[in-house]
């Protein structure tokens, strides 16, 4: 069992809580639009894109319902690796079987998951026509068969700016998942893929922005794999997400130069102490004499006069 099955490791968790909101936004879209199929793409290879797919299909079962995940990226397909799952009769098996053999099962090319309600058809071997295949009327057939067999079907497709077979699919699925990641993707792209989507006749139901960084403070630094889900808004939700993604970066950085200015204002501090100490001359115990407790009092307090003009000064 991989460490990436969070919701299904660690399902108290605060990322767990955040794709259970994640699917009760997508239900609530498939409940306007009728429809029983997802596609999760992104722009770029590494934005999590198989991380929110599998993670998304098991709040799915854990609500009861019969989920079918499948791994469409047919060139580097890696749910049987987070599943850990065998890849062989996959998606793409299915797609290169003789269309006249009646005796093809789609149930054979399904495999059982340690997750109840949740199965999987992996990528399967890697073919040398990938897009032709997805192109095909058997692929039209399976979404449509799938579909029936199961409460929701959710496919995990490429990265939409390196290859075309998740745009391919986009018109043939109910609705669609982008998946961005904090920092690193492009709203160029964003702003592509969106277009290419729409051009083929897909439907866009939100953007999941990935890889939030966490609070330092609160949560003792780091990244986190934690995902928020922006949804459609018609013509408002690039804004929203170009919106989110610069308010979390500003955050950080002022953050940053908080803590800057506040090493710079210490050293300072220290500078003036170090500046403002009399200097005294090491003798052997037996020459020198005691030092008067008013001697004393007046070096301690004549580095805290100057400390106080100091900081007096600062304040204006």
């Amino acid at each position: 069992m991989r460490n990436e099955l969070i919701t299904f490791t660690s399902p108290k968790s605060s990322v767990s809580e955040v794709f259970r909101t994640l699917r009760t936004n997508v239900q609530f879209i498939n409940v306007s639009n009728k429809t029983k199929s997802i596609l999760v793409t992104s722009t770029v290879p590494g934005e999590g894109k198989s991380w929110v797919s599998a993670n998304l299909a098991i709040t799915f079962a854990q609500a009861g319902k019969k989920v079918i995940l499948v791994d469409a990226d047919m060139r580097k397909g890696r749910q049987h690796e987070v599943f850990e799952l065998s890849n062989e009769n996959g998606l793409s098996n299915y797609l290169i079987s003789k269309i006249e053999d009646n005796k093809v099962d789609i149930g054979d090319y399904v495999k059982t998951t340690m997750v109840e309600n949740l199965f999987v058809m992996t990528a399967g071997i890697v073919p040398p026509n990938p897009s032709e295949l997805l192109t095909s009327q058997k692929m039209s057939d399976l979404i449509k068969a799938l579909e029936k067999s199961a409460d929701i079907v959710i496919f995990d497709g490429t990265p939409s700016t390196i290859v075309t077979d998740a745009l391919i699919i986009a018109r043939s699925i109910g609705s669609t998942l982008i998946v961005s990641s904090h920092k690193q993707t492009k709203i160029e792209d964003l702003k592509q893929i969106k277009k290419s989507i729409e051009n083929v006749g897909g439907k866009i139901a939100g953007v999941v922005v990935n890889k939030i960084p966490r609070s330092q403070k609160i949560y003792g630094g780091g990244y986190y794999y934690e995902s928020s889900i922006i949804v459609n808004n018609k013509k408002k939700w690039l804004d929203n997400v170009v919106k989110s993604i610069h308010k979390t970066s500003e955050k950080h950085e002022d953050i940053k130069m908080r803590k800057e200015t506040e090493k710079l204002k210490m050293s300072s501090k220290k500078e003036i102490i170090k500046s403002e100490k009399p200097k005294t001359t090491r003798r052997k115990k037996q020459d020198t004499e005691p030092i008067k407790k008013d001697e004393e009092d007046i070096d301690i307090n004549l580095v805290l006069k100057q400390l106080t003009k100091y900081l007096s000064e600062e304040k204006k």
